[in-house]
């Protein structure tokens, strides 16, 4: 049941009117301890609303089971499938999760809070792994969140201060106000990934404010090691590319120079293997300073000594990250899944520039890339 804490007044002094919409296809057994958990929130009032995708599983079922609204959607999007369970609700405030999350019991309440202040435009929060991920899991949420090598990413943002200003919350953790949402058009249509970063741009471009809350944690749990992992990271660079087509006031430099990490990897092995073949230095020596230099030598040291830099990085920016989950043994394979996440980043990366150049920029437009196949 929920509890009793004291609902947040809009300016004409009534209650806001909370919503939390959930996207979800196919997922009925962790969106049932979703809506479970939200049953338990303390924010007094609000409707859970679940945009569904034409799940195959008994995903209306869990959503009758806990009195949760039901959308019957028919996009092959996850932008889409939001958007138009948007325009059907008559809600002033939105929150968003997945249906792979644990929402902490006063999450609502932690983000309504702030729409108390106008000008709070939409406000979010940090997501890690929870404590129930399994060890691979958690592996990649430390990777995800060192403070140098994914420090792209936004999972783990935990900015000292209140409340902190901010250019993207992520989707699994945010709130927005209706009226901005109404007043941009709602999603990109045919968005098929980095949805919530063009939403966040649409909204700042409106001259409205967006900020993070730094201790309203969402657990959000990681993929697996290794195939759904690399999988995530593939989709990851191959959508966020699309969207910087689409919207190049969202590219950074960081998301478009893993482009180049396959490549710069593959060039690696082929001076070391190049230099060990050549002969000009003997087997004894290549990992020594004694010698001559020649050509050789330096095709094999220079790539392993850049590699063993990138390894203490990435231990470094491990052990100072802000995952609950670092221990010896995470921050030690953290260069491992750091590697893996690159590695596959740059291969979607690739695969957007492949497409962009072929299609005249129409790449990504319709069908969602992402864990589970959308079904029509």
């Amino acid at each position: 049941m929920r509890g009793t804490a004291d609902p947040v007044l809009g300016p004409d002094g009534t209650p806001f009117r909370v919503a939390v919409l959930i996207p979800t296809i196919n997922n009925a057994e962790e969106l049932d301890g979703v809506l479970e958990r939200l049953g338990r929130q303390t924010y007094p009032a609000f409707e859970v609303i679940i945009s569904d995708s034409k799940s195959r599983d008994h995903t209306r079922q869990v959503c009758e089971k806990h009195g949760a609204t039901w959308f019957d959607d028919d996009s092959t999007n996850r932008a889409d499938a939001c958007t138009k369970a948007l325009q059907t609700m008559d809600h002033d405030l939105v929150l968003f999760t997945d249906d792979d999350t644990e929402p902490p019991e006063d999450w609502v309440e932690n983000l309504v809070r702030w729409f108390a202040d106008p000008e709070v435009g939409g406000v979010g929060g940090p997501n890690f792994a929870p404590d129930s991920d399994p060890f691979g899991a958690k592996c990649a949420d430390v990777a995800f969140c060192t403070r140098f090598m994914t420090a792209g990413t936004r999972y783990g943002a935990k900015p000292k201060g209140e409340l902190v200003p901010i250019a993207h919350n992520p989707g699994v953790n945010c709130a927005h106000r209706m009226s901005n949402l109404r007043e941009v058009g709602f999603f990109e249509p045919g968005c098929i990934g980095a949805e919530d970063v063009v939403l966040d741009a649409k909204i700042q471009r409106a001259g409205h404010r967006l900020f993070i809350d730094p201790s309203n944690v969402m657990p959000h749990r990681r993929r697996r090691p290794f195939k759904p992992y690399m999988k995530q990271m593939r989709n990851y660079g191959y959508t966020r590319m699309v969207a910087n087509k689409r919207w190049p006031e969202i590219a950074t430099w960081s998301h478009t120079a893993v482009g180049f990490f396959p490549w710069l990897v593959a060039l690696a092995a082929f001076s070391v293997i190049a230099g060990a073949s050549q002969g000009g230095a003997s087997a004894a020596t290549w990992f020594t300073l004694d010698g001559a230099w020649d050509v050789a030598r330096v095709a094999v040291h220079i790539p392993l000594g850049l590699g063993v830099v990138y390894i203490l990085v990435a231990w470094v920016g491990a052990a100072v990250g802000t995952s609950p989950h670092r221990s010896p043994m995470t921050v030690f394979l953290a260069p491992l899944f750091v590697f893996l996440a690159h590695w596959a980043y740059g291969q979607g990366v690739n695969k957007a520039w492949r497409e962009i150049r072929r299609t005249g920029g129409a790449a990504g437009v319709g069908r969602q890339i992402d864990d589970r196949t959308r079904t029509l």
